[in-house]
């Protein structure tokens, strides 16, 4: 499995969002994206990097990024995701896991002391010109988006 590192350009894709439209990410182009790997919609975890990301876009905004979260979960479950939690920012959808395989954030990973295969918790920060400027993979779902803010210097 390959992980990006600053400077790879960032892997582009395509992917149905929680509304079932279509997003790329040349639609961001010229601006810093955050995208952030999750493993499934409405588990505990998830929630908890979710409702902070959500609690924190304005922020992220006010700095100039844009944030997006992507997961193997069909869209009406993020659909239902959205609604739950009142999620402002897009889900994407990546069924088969194709853009997270590319992205390195889906693989072997540990889970409880075994080893079992699917979605490493991942943050990708993307500049305006499509290059990976930072790549953080096994994340920790609680208290990432407070690290990521001081890491990026967004108060």
């Amino acid at each position: 499995m390959t992980r990006l590192q600053p400077g790879d350009l960032a892997p582009a894709f395509t992917l149905l969002d929680d509304h079932g439209d279509k997003v790329g990410l040349t639609d961001f182009t010229g601006q810093s994206v955050i995208l952030y790997a999750y493993p499934a919609a409405m588990t505990p975890g998830c929630t908890t990097q979710a409702c902070d990301f959500r609690d924190s876009l304005s922020v992220m905004h006010g700095s100039g990024y844009v944030v997006l979260g992507i997961s193997p979960d069909p869209v009406d479950t993020l659909a239902a995701f959205r609604e739950r939690d009142g999620l402002t920012f897009p889900l994407l959808s990546d069924p088969d896991h194709k853009v997270l395989e590319k992205y390195g954030a889906y693989g072997e990973k540990k889970l409880y002391g075994k080893t079992v295969v699917g979605v490493i918790r991942s943050t990708f920060v993307i500049d305006p010109q499509g290059r990976i400027e930072h790549a953080f993979y096994n994340v920790k779902a609680t208290g990432h988006v407070a690290k990521l803010r001081r890491d990026l210097g967004v108060a």
